[in-house]
C-alpha cells in the first residue's frame, strides 16, 4: 500500500476536484489516516473469510461488492492487477479502468491495460500505470506520508515512557520481515544495538504483535520493544527516530516516505528490487548477490556510522565534529527531512 502513495498523490494533482475511494484490508486502513487524498475507504476483513465459514463469508463479501457499486465510479484503477482485483474493477461499472497486467490475456477487465515492467521499482510502475494509462505526469514525484497528530502524540508519549530522549540520537531497529528469506539474524541486529548503545545512541526495537515474544531476547538485553503497537503509533516511533535499519519491509519505506534516513538490508539492488525508493545507495546488500544472511555485521555498522554522520552533518554543516564515521555526503534538502534535532554536545559525545 505504501507503494501507492505517489501515485495517489499524482492522481489528486490531476484531478484536484475529483472525490477519490480507496479499496483495502481492513489491517491496513488506519495507515490511510497519513494519505489526505484520500476521501473514502472500503475495506475488506481477511479474518472472515478464515474457514470458509457462509455466515461470516457472504456478508463481508456482498457489503464490499455493494459499495463498490453503488458508488457508480467514473474512474478505478487496479494497482495489483490479480485476476480478482480485475474482476472487482469490471463489477464497479466504471466507463474507465485502468490496470497493471502481469500477462496480456489478463489485460481483459480493464479499458486501459498496462504490462507491468518488472525492470521498475514498484513506485515506478505505479505512476507507469498513471503515465501510460492516462497521461497523468509524475514529475515531481511526492513521496511523502503524514503521520496524524494523534498518532505522533502517542509516540512521543511511548518515548517518554520507555525515558528516550527526542533530543538525542536514536537508531529504530525493524529486524522482521515477511518473508524469511528476507530477514538478518536477530543475534545480528542485537549485536548492532549493542555497539550503538554503547556509544551513547538510543535504540528502540520495533515489531508487529505476533513478533514481541520473539523479541523476548532485546527486551532481556534492555532496549526499549515497540513490538505490538498501532501502526500509526510505530510510523510516529519512526518519525521520531533518527535512523531506520532493517529488511524490506513496510515499515522501512513507511520511513522512506516520512522523509528519514533509513538503512536497509536487503539482497540486491538490481532494477526491479524493492529498495528505499531514490536511494539505492541506503541498503547494505550481500557480496555476490548472496543470502541477506551473508551481510557482515561490520557493513552495517559502517552503514549505520554514514548514516549518523550524515544527519549531524546536515544539521551542522559548518562545525567540524571529531568522531569514527567515515566521510559522508549530506544529504539533500529534497531527500531528508528531519522531524527531531539532536544537540550539538550529544553528537559530539557519540565515539
Amino acid at each position: 500500500m505504501v507503494f501507492t502513495l505517489p501515485a495517489v498523490n499524482a492522481l489528486k494533482a490531476a484531478f484536484p476536484q475529483a472525490q477519490s475511494t480507496f479499496l483495502i484490508y481492513k489491517e491496513f486502513a488506519p495507515l490511510l489516516d497519513g494519505f489526505p487524498q484520500i476521501d473514502s475507504v472500503i475495506t475488506l476483513d481477511r479474518s472472515r473469510y478464515r474457514g470458509l465459514n457462509p455466515k461470516t463469508l457472504l456478508p463481508e463479501a456482498l457489503g464490499m461488492l455493494w459499495q463498490l457499486y453503488r458508488n457508480k465510479f467514473d474512474l478505478t484503477i487496479d494497482f495489483q492487477g490479480f485476476g480478482e482485483t480485475g474482476l472487482l474493477s469490471l463489477w464497479t461499472r466504471a466507463p474507465h479502468r485502468w490496470g497493471i497486467v502481469y500477462r496480456p490475456t489478463r489485460g481483459w477487465p480493464y479499458t486501459r491495460a498496462v504490462r507491468r515492467n518488472p525492470e521498475l521499482h514498484p513506485i515506478e510502475y505505479h505512476l507507469d500505470l498513471l503515465q501510460r494509462g492516462g497521461s497523468i505526469s509524475s514529475s515531481p514525484c511526492r513521496n511523502r506520508f503524514i503521520v496524524p497528530e494523534q498518532a505522533a502524540a502517542q509516540a512521543q508519549q511511548l518515548f517518554a515512557d520507555w525515558n528516550l530522549e527526542p533530543s538525542r540520537p536514536t537508531l529504530f531497529i525493524q529486524p522482521f520481515t515477511k518473508g524469511e528469506h528476507k530477514n538478518w539474524p536477530l543475534e545480528r541486529y542485537l549485536a548492532i544495538g549493542k555497539y550503538w548503545r554503547e556509544r551513547r545512541v538510543q535504540v528502540l526495537f520495533g515489531g508487529g504483535p505476533g513478533e514481541r515474544p520473539v523479541l523476548a531476547p532485546a527486551l532481556d538485553a534492555g532496549f526499549a520493544v515497540a513490538a505490538g503497537a498501532p501502526l500509526l503509533v510505530s510510523a510516529g516511533l519512526v518519525q521520531s527516530s533518527t535512523i531506520i535499519l532493517g529488511g524490506d519491509t513496510g515499515l522501512l519505506h513507511l520511513a522512506v516516505a516520512l522523509g528519514k534516513r533509513v538503512v536497509m538490508i536487503i539482497n540486491s539492488t538490481k532494477p526491479g528490487n524493492c529498495f528505499p525508493f531514490e536511494h539505492p545507495e541506503w541498503a547494505v546488500v550481500p557480496e555476490d548477490g548472496a543470502n541477506v544472511s551473508a551481510v557482515k555485521p561490520e557493513a552495517v555498522i559502517e552503514a549505520c556510522a554514514g548514516a549518523l554522520a550524515e544527519q549531524r552533518n546536515a544539521q551542522f554543516p559548518s562545525t567540524p565534529v571529531q568522531g569514527q564515521f567515515p566521510a559522508k555526503p549530506a544529504a539533500s534538502n529534497e531527500t531528508l527531512c528531519l522531524h527531531r534535532l539532536c544537540g550539538q554536545d550529544l553528537w559530539n559525545n557519540i565515539d
